[in-house]
């Protein structure tokens, strides 16, 4: 099957299958898996025009909403923490754009810069995975407490035979201003700072512009990293912000495909809501699945997969 816009030739089937399969891992982390199928179709389906990006932002449009209403439904959408990503967010995504079509068109140097923010992403997980004291004992870690309170989970659903009425833990937050966002989980209480937040979201809004992300693979693990917020709190917040500014990024590519006649800037359509498709069933699955799933297994797995496709980038530059 032809696609015009991006100029290649695919059955149709492979990117839904292929997107399926990306966003079952990552949506349990709060990352949609755009930064996966970006490398994707540059690689392996030959898709370099610079509206590559905006065909991954549409894959999230569309793939997004399946995991956020699972996370919504389970009662673990922190939202106040979403509308500080959304708003930290915007104003980069649109400079992002304008520096993918003005300075990196080009099929190589953007290779290399899609390397550098995935290595940074991989390294930085890693570091995270890898250091021995992370000042959180066994003992009041919260995720590991979740994790235990789930494996028993499924066993009283079974007695009851009413998952639904017998619920996990739900995000409560108890103050939101301009100063500070804080938020109970599980018993514990979280406080970060909505400056903070906002700064960063408004340096990864611009690199998610450029790639075509939204931003998601980088905050999450900032989230997580910095701010020490548990990974069961963050991922619909992450993955509410990625689809907002995607939203606008297509749009915004959309709009100013007209000043660029000789360069593929708009989103290849077809293309972008066949993979979105493959995503939402996955993310959909994916966040469902999620509290099943060891935090660290999940970070371990991304960091791998992250850092492999970075040098293989680097390489092929």
């Amino acid at each position: 099957m032809l696609f015009q816009t991006a100029g290649i030739e695919v059955v149709p089937w492979i990117p839904p299958l292929v997107a399926f399969a990306i966003s079952f891992f990552t949506s349990m982390g709060g990352i949609s898996g755009a930064f996966l199928l970006l490398p994707f179709q540059m690689s392996f389906l030959g898709y370099t025009n610079p509206s590559v990006s905006a065909t991954n932002q549409l894959f999230n449009i569309v793939a997004i909403p399946s995991g956020v209403y699972r996370y919504c439904k389970e009662g673990r959408m922190v939202w106040p923490l979403t509308w500080v990503v959304v708003a930290g967010t915007l104003p980069g995504v649109f400079i992002g754009a304008i520096l993918r079509v003005e300075y990196l068109p080009d099929p190589k140097s953007f290779k290399i810069f899609a390397a550098g923010v995935l290595l940074y992403i991989g390294v930085k997980m890693l570091r995270d995975l890898l250091r021995k004291n992370a000042g959180v004992t066994d003992k009041n870690n919260i995720e590991k407490r979740f994790q235990e309170m789930v494996r028993n989970y499924p066993t009283k659903a079974a007695k009851s035979k009413k998952a639904e009425n017998d619920p996990l833990p739900a995000v409560k937050v108890t103050h939101f201003n301009l100063k500070r966002l804080g938020y109970t989980f599980y018993g514990e209480q979280f406080d970060v700072s909505f400056w903070g937040i906002f700064a960063l979201r408004l340096i990864v809004g611009i690199v998610g512009g450029i790639y075509g992300i939204g931003g998601g693979s980088i905050i999450a693990p900032f989230f997580v990293t910095f701010f020490k917020l548990p990974v069961y709190t963050v991922a619909g917040a992450a993955l509410m912000g990625t689809f907002v500014t995607s939203l606008a990024g297509v749009a915004f590519y959309q709009a100013i495909a007209p000043f660029y006649p000789n360069m593929s800037v708009a989103p290849d359509w077809l293309l972008g809501v066949l993979f979105g498709l493959g995503g939402m069933a996955g993310m959909y699955l994916g966040a469902r699945c999620q509290k099943f799933v060891p935090a660290k297994a999940i970070k371990w797995m991304l960091a791998g997969i992250i850092v492999f496709t970075a040098i293989k980038y680097v390489a092929a530059s």
